[in-house]
């Protein structure tokens, strides 16, 4: 007999699951489950598009699907679709990996004043996501308040010229918005000092590429005798002084904001520093790229909380979590696969097959279930309607993303 195990989401996290089991044990049954109406998830709408080689690793996930006998079951949103405990039910083991997607708020006075975004919204916009909302207008001063490799994607991506997004799968009408947006200045605040940020060196010396810009690093210490933090120290010298264009870029470190100003539109912040000093920047837009949590569709709080084993990801029996659902927004992708085949072994070790389980069946009723047949085709319409310079034009309408998939399965 058979084990049937539901990974819930197909984004890195789940996509890595699935290979370690397989690897394992090639004749289980492992059924991807997303409540979008594609697979691969933060790989597709998280990764910066003008990455492409990071995005290069859905061609290793698509082999978990043609040749390892996964499969995908698209636009199901478990708990409004279909209830967990009916998943529970139909599969010898379900795995949450739906990844973190809310905004973590800074829950500050005028956090909710217009021109405050959750960088989330951005990064959907710029990526086309479904559903999306558009992109705002941030104005001639925006202000990103981060120091991950988010807020360091969303400061390449703002500062950017048209001609250095050839190559990317940034839409037609989100390029004309960035590239008529009228930045000038573009603030990169940090509230711990410059040699604990969260960045990657890597990705501050790729900022070393631009051409319309003009750098400074303000406040950061030079020397450290920790080898990371030595390297992000280097990384952030080798690029203070770049450039000549007319986009400023500025870094500052040590700073806390402790409230916004404005009347309707945000138009300052005021910060902290370390040593208790006041600061105020004038800004058109606050960006806060400061973390994800999670959007209660799962109620992962109580689930963490009653696990059995949340260091594990054992959550109870025949349940466990992966990724960022497990153990919070930090990692990058190929972190999430040490977790996974960590997570594997897990669940090898007490899998059983029982007798009278429905598996993917119980999908059955479910109208506009996409498969990864129905993906295979919206991916050929997307890249082979990419215009010049770009490499797709992503669907962005989930209408018409079941429109395709419903002409896929009359041709089939």
């Amino acid at each position: 007999m058979t084990a049937q195990i539901a990974i819930i989401g197909a984004g890195p996290s789940g996509c890595y699951l699935a290979q370690a089991l397989l690897k394992a044990q090639p004749d289980l049954q492992v059924d991807l489950i997303d409540q979008l109406p594609v697979p691969y998830g933060l790989v597709r709408y998280g990764v910066a598009p003008d990455h492409q080689g990071t995005k290069g690793v859905i061609r290793q996930f698509s082999r978990l699907f043609e040749r390892q006998g996964a499969r995908f079951f698209g636009n199901v949103a478990v708990n409004e679709r279909i209830s967990l405990d009916d998943l529970r039910t139909a599969y010898d083991v379900v795995v949450l990996a739906a990844g973190l997607s809310g905004d973590r708020r800074l829950g500050i006075p005028g956090e909710n004043l217009d021109g405050v975004y959750g960088a989330g919204r951005l990064v959907w916009a710029i990526n086309d996501y479904p559903d999306a909302s558009s992109l705002p207008d941030l104005g001639p001063h925006p202000v990103i308040m981060g120091n991950g490799n988010v807020a360091i994607d969303l400061l390449r991506l703002l500062a950017k010229t048209p001609a250095e997004l050839e190559g990317s799968d940034v839409g037609q009408e989100i390029g004309d918005l960035l590239a008529n947006s009228g930045i000038e200045t573009l603030n990169i605040i940090g509230r711990s000092s410059a040699d604990r940020a969260k960045f990657d060196p890597v990705m501050v010396k790729e900022l070393a590429k631009l051409s319309g810009v003009s750098i400074q690093v303000i406040g950061a210490v030079t020397t450290s005798d920790e080898p990371e933090a030595a390297k992000k120290l280097a990384a952030l010298s080798e690029i203070h002084g770049h450039g000549n264009g007319p986009r400023q870029i500025t870094f500052r470190f040590g700073l806390t904001p402790v409230s916004l100003e404005g009347s309707e539109r945000v138009t300052a912040i005021n910060f902290r520093s370390v040593e208790g000093e006041d600061a105020r920047i004038v800004c058109s837009s606050f960006i806060t790229a400061i973390g994800f949590q999670d959007q209660g569709h799962l109620d992962r709080d109580s689930l963490l909380t009653q696990a059995a084993d949340a260091n594990s990801g054992k959550l109870a029996s025949g349940l466990f979590a992966t990724g960022w659902f497990r153990r919070g927004p930090r990692g990058t992708i190929p972190e999430n696969r040490t977790d996974a085949q960590a997570l594997a072994k897990c669940i090898l070790s007490e899998l059983s097959a029982a007798p009278g389980k429905s598996g993917a069946s119980v999908l059955d009723a479910l109208p506009d279930v996409v498969t990864y047949s129905d993906w295979k085709h919206m991916d050929m319409h997307e890249t082979e309607a990419a215009p010049a310079g770009r490499c797709r034009t992503k669907i962005k309408d989930r209408a018409e993303m079941l429109a395709l998939c419903k002409s896929n399965k009359e041709l089939s």
